[in-house]
């Protein structure tokens, strides 16, 4: 490999994009990809959409940035529609998902200590993803990720996911917990779906134990599940909740959303950022959540998502080397029952792009809102005949 001042922090494919359009990327080389990843849940409304980028024209030649010394009025607006969509009370708005869960950390360790709890205690999941901050790496329930890195950020407690009587258990024998961390649904874990009732039952234990729950929708947040928020299919108000990828589009916006109780613990100089909620950042999210809403692509996802996973079922429903097909949403994942990593660069081959991850044996798939039916089925039948032939171990495609 030909040196490079970019650190060696990923194992990137071989291929360089030049644009892209609705569902499609291009490359240098002028070959064109069916985008099923969205930059890893990000570009859910595609590359390139019209009211996005002139949103991103229009505010970039007014202004950028200023700092939250100042009041920003795109921001209230952004923070007053987030508000109305998800129930919440307060946002307070950073550049990634790793900094709204920290934010989120924070806000937990403080209403332990404004309770009396000296040695505050968040429950995590295993197989967790919440970010790669040292705080965020450390609620993390993935080893491999952590090595290396210690001593990690002590007062996390790991509980199993999808495991009630689990976190009961924690509750009777320790008083510092002070709130639950968990996705509505792991991603990075290979879409793993809890429950129907799951986050209703953490909801009880945590108003029975005095605990915030708190909902990491980085990845299902925005429409992706089929619900604006994912905690929306349960009917249930988390204490706080984050979210980030798909709010914009592109760009680098976070968000921790705290109501009731929560949303009044932190205050001035106890938590900041200097580029988060900026002008630009928060027009392009403005035009995706009134994007999100006005053409109705929460129902799009919902819809979509069952086409794509009724269209794999068929295909691949008797294959001996599919384990599940399973899906909320446009979160989309196919778990086989060997390790399959080199799926991800075959597809690429095909024109496809996706990744594999759940220890290699998920094909993880979380295609725009904005695919068409014709999109969606093109990507079902390539990727059916990919999966059967590398099935059968012919390598020859």
């Amino acid at each position: 490999m030909a040196a490079t001042p970019i650190m060696n922090t990923y194992n990137r494919l071989s291929v360089a994009f030049d644009h892209g359009a609705g569902a499609w990327l291009y490359d240098t080389d002028g070959n064109k990809y069916l985008d099923a990843l969205s930059g890893i849940a990000v570009c859910g409304l595609g590359h390139s959409h019209p009211a996005v980028t002139h949103a991103i024209s229009e505010q970039a030649s007014r202004l950028i940035h200023t700092s939250n010394l100042y009041t920003i009025p795109l921001q209230e607006r952004l923070a007053e529609r987030l508000c109305a969509i998800s129930g919440m009370d307060s946002v307070f708005f950073g550049n990634s998902g790793a900094e709204a869960n920290e934010a989120a950390i924070k806000l937990a360790r403080r209403y332990g200590h404004q309770k009396g709890i000296d040695n505050p205690a968040i429950i995590v999941m295993e197989n967790a993803f919440h970010g790669r901050t040292l705080a965020t790496l450390s609620a993390t329930g993935n080893r491999a990720v952590q090595v290396g890195f210690e001593p990690l950020v002590s007062g996390f407690v790991r509980a199993p996911y999808d495991d009630v009587d689990a976190i009961r258990t924690i509750a009777a024998n320790n008083p510092n917990v002070v709130a639950i961390l968990v996705e509505p649904v792991q991603g990075e874990a290979g879409i793993r779906i809890p429950a129907d009732n799951y986050l209703n039952q953490l909801r009880s234990i945590c108003d029975e134990h005095e605990w915030l729950l708190m909902l990491d929708e980085v990845q299902t947040g925005n429409g992706r599940t089929g619900e604006y928020f994912a905690y929306q299919h349960n009917a249930i108000l988390p204490d706080v909740v984050t979210t980030a990828k798909g709010l914009g589009n592109g760009v680098p916006i976070g968000a921790c959303l705290a109501a009731g109780k929560a949303a009044t613990i932190l205050s001035p100089g106890t938590h900041g950022s200097t580029y988060g909620g900026n002008p630009l950042a928060c027009a392009a999210a403005l035009a995706v959540v009134d994007t999100i809403q006005d053409e109705n692509l929460c129902q799009r996802a919902e819809q979509l998502g069952k086409r794509i996973c009724d269209g794999f079922r068929a295909q691949l429903g008797d294959s001996n080397y599919i384990r599940e097909i399973r899906n909320k949403g446009l979160m989309i994942g196919i778990e086989l029952t060997e390790a399959g990593s080199e799926l991800a660069v075959l597809a690429k081959v095909k024109g496809i792009l996706l990744n594999v991850t759940g220890g290699g044996r998920v094909v993880r798939l979380l295609p725009p809102l904005i695919m068409s039916d014709s999109e969606a089925d093109l990507m079902v039948n390539t990727l059916s005949k990919l999966i059967q032939i590398y099935a059968a171990d012919e390598r020859e495609i």
